[in-house]
């Protein structure tokens, strides 16, 4: 069972406009996914489980029907998976596309006892699939990467034993996609930097803010 609150929103995210990239599609946005993750893997923040993504009909918009679909192992540069995502396509909307996908899965987090612990979407991962051109997000929705946990309490075992790698991962991200990301825009529940979470100042008994009525 997990011990760490999510937030609604995220605490903080980064985002890569990548036209120049590769061409625009599903291919493409499967094949850069599936880079991006790589690198989150080898800091331990996110193997893929399962995608998920929105389908739209153009000219009408959102058909409301989500669709998730388990990798099953399945790596995603496997040339097999674009079919796989095509063929679950609803029936009744024929025409219908995706934007986005979203690729979900576990990442691994350390707690103030120095312990190792597994967590579903500790990192998300979302790569537009629209014929205008490639674009990446990549964002974190709890705690650890700050200063305080969501009480306002600060937590600076977790805080150290976290964020580095995040702000590594980050970097490498970077060299990878050759620019640096264009932090997100701030939520109630935090804001990014270039290369991690920012940090708030604390109050005179210096205590972080207390979010957890908004959780």
């Amino acid at each position: 069972m997990s011990t760490l609150l999510r937030a609604p929103r995220e605490r903080a995210s980064w985002f890569w406009d990548l036209y120049d990239f590769d061409a625009p599609g599903l291919e493409s946005a499967l094949s850069l996914a599936g880079r991006l993750s790589e690198v989150l893997d080898r800091h331990a923040l996110l193997v893929p489980v399962r995608l998920e993504y929105l389908w739209t009909v153009r000219g009408v918009g959102s058909t409301g029907i989500r669709t998730t679909l388990d990798l099953g192992g399945t790596a995603l540069a496997d040339p097999a998976l674009p079919d796989r995502v095509r063929g679950s396509r609803p029936v009744a909307h024929p025409t219908a596309n995706i934007r986005n996908l979203n690729v979900l899965g576990t990442g691994t987090w350390i707690d103030e006892d120095d312990r190792s612990r597994t967590e579903y979407r500790l990192v998300d991962v979302s790569v537009s699939t629209a014929p205008t051109g490639l674009s990446a997000e990549v964002s974190v929705h709890h705690d650890i990467w700050g200063r305080w946990d969501f009480s306002g309490r600060p937590h600076p075992e977790v805080q150290h034993r976290n964020a580095p790698r995040l702000t590594a991962a980050l970097k490498d991200l970077t060299v990878l996609l050759g620019e640096p990301p264009e932090p997100g825009e701030p939520t109630y529940f935090g804001m990014a930097t270039v290369d991690g979470v920012a940090e708030l100042e604390p109050d005179e008994n210096g205590m972080g803010p207390d979010l957890t009525s908004w959780l």
